[in-house]
């Protein structure tokens, strides 16, 4: 598993480890192939191998991770961090219907940028609560090794998009790792079972994971080595997590006392007993759980579920997974009697109705539950890194790119659509929009190379997207899209999806890059890897910030007469406050602040604004 690297000045450098990793919802592991018996193997340490997905942010800055931080679930709710994974990739739209779960607070605000966390008037993006968890691994497995770690291979549900991947490598960077490969879960899974090892024959696998916090299914064909996803459905917000909430919902109707836990730490003091009910029952379905809750004051409830209720409050999960199995059959055209091994995956399909929903949907074939669920993927992850540092030859990779693709956009910042390591032919499409009203025009600039500013990174080529339709900043949809084909060969366009206006370049994105270069290229993105990611993240907080400033002086400029003076000049104060911090490039989290200060104070009569406008346009009208 060392894998040897050579520095660019031809001296080698120390034998280095490459390790999988499964950065889960609930629990994440760390695993290697131990080169003295050429088996995978998770790390454990004196806590044991599964590390809790859980921070505990404490005063002063320093962080927890896993048991030593599981406590504070109770006792500091506002501060103890989980359900990251969750969060990865997320707008704070996409979560407000899991804010009421959490004891920390999500940052409100009515956009569709990355979630922040407020602690202590610090702020955390999600990309930067999982470097804190995937650093603690690192440690982990260095301590257990007694060697330096610094590649891994890390695991993602295949149901996650581009934005959830990107999140996921960022936040190795900022751990200090260089990520070879990011690998779907179920491929990991079925490596672990040593599927597709046989280059006679064709399998055509399904894997059921249902982890903490996400599900997916997969059906994937393997043949001579090489793992194809014909089909995957899932729900990155769906897991074991929603039975304890719906345990916890069904003991709020049963026991009205319990309507008074309404205390961030009560809450997840009730949680916890929710899910150590599911566990228990998972073990024995012929037992009663029950639990004395406290209420304080003297008084408790005395909390009961069978497995009839167990299996009630699991129903519409077990439901929601039973369609997505028949939706991914659909779009794979097959047949259930076409599947020839079921794999089961996550902690959460110790639940037995996991087991049996797929004995009865695929009674021909045997489900693979030997390996430990919670160990199988981060597992599949080791055997996959072994691959990558060059030691096993009996699984085939498909060709990749060996740097990463991407375009320029606001502040200088590098938006990567391929990522390194991405296998190809492939094709990306993403999203964006003009900053200004009336622009016309869009500089599309495409970039290679691994550090998060383009003027670090290689120009490979620009074009104009001329003639856009003259719209409101925000309005135009401006498709970007890479087609990178077998031979290395870019093809960049853009097209304006309102007005169908298109323009297009081709480019070779390694013409004139020896393997020396690209080596350096990747070097560079490594050493300086850390910092490259702080620097990303203070330039989306000034992009934020001045597109907060814009869009307040619009406002103000269309509402003054709307407005008293106390709201205008309060708010042409914080516009002022947050311009000044811009106009020197202040630190990220005193940005951030200055933002939410600013959104804070315009919120309420921006609301009474909209009620406003809403009876006007209603006024003489029946509904």
């Amino acid at each position: 598993m060392a894998k040897i690297k050579i520095d660019l000045s031809g001296k080698v450098a120390k034998p280095q480890v490459v390790v999988g990793i499964d950065l889960g919802t609930t629990n994440s592991l760390v695993a290697w192939v131990n080169p003295s018996t050429g088996n995978a193997e998770v790390i454990a340490d004196e806590l044991g191998a599964l590390v809790p997905s859980v921070i505990g942010l404490m005063p002063g800055g320093s962080a927890q991770v896993g048991v030593l931080a599981k406590g504070g679930l109770v006792t500091a709710p506002e501060r103890t961090i989980f359900s990251v994974k969750r969060l990865l990739g997320r707008s704070y739209k996409d979560i407000a219907d899991f804010q009421r779960y959490l004891g920390y607070r999500i940052i409100d605000e009515d956009n569709e940028s990355m979630v922040k966390i407020e602690v202590d008037g610090k702020y955390y993006n999600p990309i930067e609560l999982s470097a804190i968890i995937l650093k603690a691994l690192k440690e982990k497995a260095e301590r257990a090794l007694n060697v330096e770690v610094v590649q891994a291979v890390v695991t993602v549900p295949a149901y996650f998009n581009d934005a959830q991947r990107q999140a996921t490598r960022d936040a190795g960077k900022l751990a200090g790792l260089e990520i070879l490969r990011i690998v779907n879960e179920p491929t990991a899974a079925s490596l672990s079972y040593g599927l597709g090892l046989n280059r006679e024959e064709v399998e055509t696998v399904l894997v059921y994971d249902l982890g903490g916090g996400t599900f997916d299914v997969s059906i994937l064909q393997i043949e001579d080595g090489v793992f194809d996803v014909l089909a995957t459905k899932g729900d990155t917000a769906l897991g074991g997590d929603d039975i304890d909430r719906s345990v916890m919902s069904m003991w709020q109707q049963a026991y009205p006392a319990l309507n008074q836990v309404v205390l961030a730490g009560d809450i997840q003091r009730l949680r916890l007993v929710a899910e150590a009910a599911k566990i228990a029952l998972s073990g024995n379905p012929t037992e009663t759980f029950t639990h004395d809750f406290a209420l304080g004051d003297g008084l408790s409830v005395l909390l009961s579920l069978d497995y009839t209720g167990l299996q009630a409050a699991a129903k519409e999960l077990l439901l929601k997974t039973e369609n997505c199995i028949a939706a991914a059959l659909r779009d794979a055209s097959l047949k259930p009697s076409q599947i020839q091994a079921v794999v089961m995956v996550g902690g959460s399909t110790r639940y037995p109705q996991v087991k049996a929903l797929l004995e009865e949907k695929f009674p021909h074939v045997a489900v693979n539950n030997t390996l430990n669920p919670d160990e199988v993927v981060a597992l599949g992850a080791a055997i996959e890194a072994d691959v990558l540092a060059g030691n096993r030859k009996d699984i085939l990779l498909l060709d990749v790119t060996p740097l990463s693709l991407g375009i320029e956009t606001a502040g200088g910042l590098m938006d990567v659509l391929i990522p390194r390591n991405n296998k190809i032919p492939c094709r990306v499409g993403r999203e964006y929009t003009t900053s200004v009203d009336g622009q016309v025009n869009l500089k599309i600039s495409v970039f290679q190379g691994e550090r998060e500013l383009v003027a670090q990174n290689r120009k490979l080529g620009e074009f104009i997207l001329k003639d856009i339709p003259a719209m409101p900043a925000g309005f135009p949809k401006i498709e970007v899209a890479f087609a990178l084909d077998a031979d290395g060969l870019l093809k960049v366009s853009a097209k304006e999806l309102r007005s169908g206006v298109t323009q297009q370049i081709d480019i070779k994105p390694q013409y004139g890059l020896t393997d020396e270069q690209v080596e350096a290229m990747l070097m560079a993105g490594f050493q300086h890897a850390q910092e490259d990611v702080t620097a990303r993240l203070h330039q989306e907080a000034i992009n934020e910030g001045h597109q907060l400033v814009y869009l307040a002086k619009r406002f103000i400029e269309k509402n003054a007469n709307l407005l008293n003076e106390d709201e205008m000049e309060g708010t042409k104060q914080r516009i002022s406050a947050l311009e000044c911090l811009l106009a020197e490039r202040g630190e990220k989290d005193a940005i951030l602040q200055a933002v939410t200060a600013l959104n804070d104070y315009t919120r309420p009569f921006a609301e009474r604004l909209m009620d406003v406008a809403v009876s006007a346009a209603l006024k003489g009208k029946e509904i």
